[in-house]
């Protein structure tokens, strides 16, 4: 059996495949090439090992029946089951129950699932149950937002934390000239994923003079919450009137922010770009509230921590640097360092096409 040389493809279309659940006009959003001849796998794992049937994988979003994990969780059900193995998915019905998501990790080891694939609202808080659960032989993915990697076997990320902060404080500066004062609304404090895009935006903000013109004056947070994120928006704009853009790199966010500015007096002059759901930013591209936003697709990346999950509870691979595994249609992976498998990069969409996704 041949294995592949890893190829990743442009950030911008695999993040933005991923995220249509349909897939309407994609094309193929696979990182990887067919398989090559290098044998990357180590230790104990090999990609030749038989995958496993009859497992049970348990998803843990960080909210339950929001839009942007009710499509990647779909995508990793789908995924588990074509692999002969089923999904179940728990967790908190609202945003950034910390001490929630830890009930629900003791809960799946209970109900003996043999992977899970999590979505951490805290790097640490989950780590004590997260290691018993290792312990007992249960296989953990993270997905979307880390945790500290002895806390699980892989990551599966979007993109690096440094592409996704880096597309976005571009497309912002595109929209206002590289210039003026801007502002960040967050989800939780805690969130992993956040936080490392945020401290990427400063950094980039600060040591790279295309953006020395733009100045970030403050960060809110709207917990993922969609009536604390229209409130923050708000309070943004109130103490800073003279604010010339916001970025706003949470799904919940960006809508919030979206619904607040197409209201008020600041329509069409404060710009707004982040990271986004196409069904969801489509009237406030329509009427000019936003121009452009970004993201990745959550049914690729769901499918993609679902594999992850059976490779694993399989045999085929650890967690390892190196060790490579086939994910159906998205075509071959390799593990990188400190146990990362990424995705892609992020896709841009607007008035142009918007109306060509449907997630």
């Amino acid at each position: 059996m041949h294995r592949p040389t890893p190829r990743h493809t442009p950030l911008l279309l695999a993040t933005l495949c991923s995220l249509s659940l349909f897939a309407t006009a994609c094309g193929d959003s696979s990182a990887h090439d067919s398989p090559g001849s290098a044998n990357a796998v180590q230790g104990e794992a090999s990609p030749n090992a038989p995958t496993r049937e009859g497992l049970t994988v348990g998803f843990l979003p960080k909210q339950v029946g929001t839009p942007y994990f009710d499509v990647a969780d779909k995508g990793g059900d789908a995924a588990v089951k074509k692999l002969g193995s089923r999904a179940k998915e728990v967790g908190p019905q609202r945003g950034a129950d910390t001490a929630g998501q830890v009930s629900y990790v003791n809960a799946l080891v209970q109900d003996r699932v043999d992977a899970m694939a999590v979505s951490a609202l805290d790097p640490s808080a989950l780590c004590t149950s997260l290691k018993a659960a290792l312990d007992k032989g249960v296989k953990v993915v993270t997905y979307d937002s880390d945790t500290r990697p002895e806390c699980r076997n892989v990551f599966v990320s979007p993109a690096s934390a440094e592409d996704i902060a880096i597309s976005q404080l571009e497309l912002l500066g595109k929209q206002t000239g590289y210039k003026g004062d801007f502002a960040i609304l967050s989800a939780a404090r805690t969130a992993t994923n956040q936080n490392a895009w945020i401290r990427s935006i400063k950094e980039t903000a600060k040591r790279d003079p295309r953006y020395g013109e733009m100045n970030l004056v403050d960060i809110a947070y709207g917990d993922d919450d969609a009536q604390k994120s229209y409130e923050a928006a708000a309070a943004l704009l109130k103490s800073h009137p003279k604010l010339a853009g916001i970025i706003s790199p949470t799904t919940n966010g960006i809508k919030a922010a979206a619904e607040y500015l197409s209201q008020s007096k600041y329509k069409g002059t404060v710009r707004l770009t982040g990271l986004g759901a196409p069904n969801d930013m489509r009237p406030f591209v329509k009427d000019g509230t936003v121009e452009a936003f970004l993201l990745w697709d959550p049914a690729k990346l769901g499918e993609l921590a679902g594999r992850a999950a059976v490779a694993l509870a399989s045999g085929q691979i650890t967690g390892r640097e190196g060790q490579m595994f086939e994910a159906g249609d998205m075509g071959w992976f390799q593990v990188g360092k400190n146990g990362v498998i990424t995705l892609g990069d992020p896709t841009e969409f607007n008035a142009k096409n918007i109306d060509d996704y449907d997630f």
